[in-house]
Order: C-alpha cells, then structure tokens, then sequence
C-alpha cells in the first residue's frame, strides 16, 4: 500500500502527523511516535503574548494600565508558565531537527499585526521545515466588523509570509462568514496550506467563587464532523494544502478525513490517551482497510466523497439540514 501524501510541498510517508501538542516537548516521546510511524511532527504553538511581553513597548503598557485591568492581565499566562520561551523553543527546534528525521513544523499563534511575525524567520533559521501559524481570536468588540476582523488575519498572515522561504499553512477557527473565500484570501496572502480546525477552547464559570475558569478536554471522534464538511466543500477549489486536525480516534474517522480531501490528518488527543502505539495501530488498520478495499495507493481515495466529487453534494449544503430535521421522529 502507498501511503505517501504531500503537505505544503514536502512528500510525507503517511498522512499521519503529530499535532501542535506538547507531545513534541519530549524527545523520547516524539522519536517514539516516529518510530511508531509519525510521517511529521508540528511543534507547540509559542504565542504572540509571549514575543510581545519580551520588548519595552509591552511592558510600558502593562506599567501604565489601570487598576481596574489587572484582573484581566492576570488571566494571561506568567513567563514561567509557557512550556518554551522563546530562545529556547528556538533551541527546541534545532534539537528535534537533529534527532528526528521526519519534517518538524514550528508553530506561531497570535491575531494581530506586529513585530512578533518576525519570529517565524528565525524558527526557520533554526531548522524548521514550514510553519504553522495558528489564528485564535474571540470577538467581543460589537464596533467591530467581520470583515475587519478578516482584514487583520490577512494581514498577519502576509506578514509572516514576508518573512519565510519555507512553506506556511495558517491553522483557523471555523467562525467566518464564508469560508470558502477566506481561504482563497489566505491563499492570495501568500499561504501554502490551510489546517482546519484549531479548537474552540472555551471557559467555565465558577459560582462559588465567582471565577472564570479555563477548561480544556480531549477531542472525540464526534468533533471530526464539522471538519470533514468544511474539507469536502474546499477540496479542489483551492490550491492550499489541505490538513484535518480535530477529532481522528479510529480508523475510519481517518478514511472519512481522506476521502472528504485531507492531505494530513493531525492526532494529538489519541496520542495523549493512548501513546505511540495508537500511532502504529491506526496506520496497520488504515492500510487493512485500502487493502480489503482494493485501494492501491493514498491518492484514489483522496476527495472520493468531497462537495466536487460526491454523488450527493448537495448533503453538504442547506439539504442535509432540512433532511436531518424531517427524518427526526418523536
């Protein structure tokens, strides 16, 4: 069975890569995942608040804030509290690119325009491979549009791309007006590949104490849904890299991301669970699977079931939704 797949233009063993997790913080672990079949390993994101609260200009703002925000700058991480700083991610990124010998993706996560963009340019001089640059934001400004919020992820995202000679796939949420054309947009901004989608982390709140509480909990084969729906509809209208990150547990939650046009499928949470043998179990099923199915080689599945090729492509659009409400029966 040929496994091979390119993502962002680099030929890959499998689509079978680790994601932005802190399972590369470990170089036992991450050799173990590519002993376990791991065809590439993106690295933790380092944050925009972390490379800005390094230079003057942050610091000044932080000293001059009113009283009344420093309940809300408390909410943000301490320096100490980051996995990486910055230099020694840097050095991470060396030290992983001389222990593995599959491609390693180094990661930057911010939402607006800045000096931190700069940092991409030494993550590739340190040895990255490409970048993954990870969009989160949550709007909460109602003087604010959408579109200017697009026009501040477009511009970071030329911003980074100024920056590199490596290639740049640009990690979002799936909160857009259109989607479709944001990616067409990402791609005029200079972008190689689209990952879909980062996850929607959101917070608790504590009655007691009156708090809010930051929660986090693995993903379940239930989240890779709305990723193979978006990933059907973009296959094939876009020349960006395609990779499905959210929600791979079992083998055919990975033939689903295939087949609706991934070129890379990210596992992180079934690697947290279960380790790397989750890694060399799902790739034996998988090719199980191709071999009693008569597929040869990765590429006659990919897109087999995306919008352009499916016998049904109107299931992905407003007729699934008046199909799903009709066969509801009380």
């Amino acid at each position: 069975m040929n496994l091979k797949t390119q993502y962002l233009g680099i030929e890959l063993s499998s689509p079978f890569v680790i994601g932005a997790s802190p399972l590369g913080d470990d170089i036992d672990m991450a050799r173990r995942l590519e002993d376990s079949g791991a065809s590439a390993l993106v690295m933790h994101s380092l944050f925009e608040e972390q490379l800005t609260s390094e230079s003057s200009a942050m610091a000044a703002f932080t000293e001059g804030v009113e009283e009344s925000n420093a309940e809300g700058l408390s909410y943000f991480p301490e320096s100490a509290e980051y996995s990486l700083g910055p230099e020694d991610y840097l050095n991470h990124v060396a030290l992983l690119k001389s222990r593995l010998s599959i491609p390693v993706i180094a990661s930057l996560n911010g939402r607006t325009p800045g000096g931190w963009v700069g940092h991409a340019k030494l993550m590739e001089e340190a040895g990255a491979d490409a970048i993954e640059l990870n969009i989160y934001e949550v709007p909460t400004d109602m003087d604010e549009s959408g579109s200017e919020i697009e026009a501040r992820v477009l511009e970071v995202v030329a911003g980074v791309r100024e920056k590199l000679t490596i290639p740049l796939a640009v990690k979002l949420a799936p909160f857009y007006s259109s989607l479709p054309h944001m990616a067409k947009s990402i791609h005029l901004a200079g972008a190689n590949g689209l990952v879909l989608f980062n996850r929607f982390y959101q917070p608790d709140l504590d009655i007691e104490d009156l708090n809010v509480e930051p929660k986090i909990f693995l993903s379940t084969s239930s989240e890779i849904l709305l990723r193979l729906r978006w990933m059907a509809v973009l296959y094939g209208k876009t020349p960006l890299s395609l990779s499905l990150s959210g929600g791979v547990h079992r083998v055919h939650d990975a033939i689903k991301g295939i087949m609706a046009g991934a070129d890379t499928l990210q596992l992180v949470s079934l690697l947290l669970r279960h380790g790397p043998q989750a890694m060399a179990s799902l790739i034996k099923d998988f090719t199980e699977w191709m071999k009693e199915h008569d597929y040869n080689d990765i590429s006659e599945m990919r897109g087999c079931l995306s919008h352009r090729n499916s016998p049904d492509p109107a299931a992905f659009e407003r007729a699934n939704y008046l199909r799903v409400l009709q066969l509801w029966k009380v």
